[in-house]
């Protein structure tokens, strides 16, 4: 199946594509900062560099996109075109994210992820008060 795009449309798109600063990291991190936390971002010393490192809390939080992560959230669909390429992509995003997390986890640090699908309208405010108590929880521990 053919790209409903040129190439030089198709590499445009793509090219707005951030892996950081993106909406829903802005989300969450406004949520943290105005509930008094604060935070250091894309922490390259850590394993994945992670969004968001509250070194205070010895925690780390993802922000994880529903396609680029794999979610299954039936947000997630895999593309038409080129599936062999995207699986392998996809595929290695996901390896990826569990290795981070275990060395993450064995060094000592918290990791939490936030879904892109968890930060939409309707239910945004219950998911960063959850993702805001766990932090403030696993801390009194």
């Amino acid at each position: 199946m053919a790209d409903n795009h040129s190439k030089e449309v198709r590499s445009r798109n793509m090219a707005h594509i951030h892996s950081v600063n993106s909406k829903p990291e802005e989300m969450v991190r406004k949520y943290l900062f105005s509930h008094g936390l604060r935070y250091r971002k894309n922490v390259r010393s850590l394993p994945g560099c992670p969004d968001i490192v509250l070194r205070k809390y010895r925690t780390v939080i993802f922000v994880h996109g529903c396609f680029w992560h794999h979610h299954d959230c039936g947000r997630f669909v895999w593309p038409k075109t080129n599936e062999a390429y995207w699986r392998a992509k996809i595929a290695r995003n996901v390896e990826r994210d569990e290795e981070n997390t275990r060395l993450l986890s064995y060094v000592g640090w918290r990791v939490f992820v936030i879904w892109e699908c968890q930060l939409k309208k309707a239910v945004v405010e219950e998911n960063l008060q959850k993702l805001y108590e766990g932090i403030i929880r696993l801390n009194k521990i």
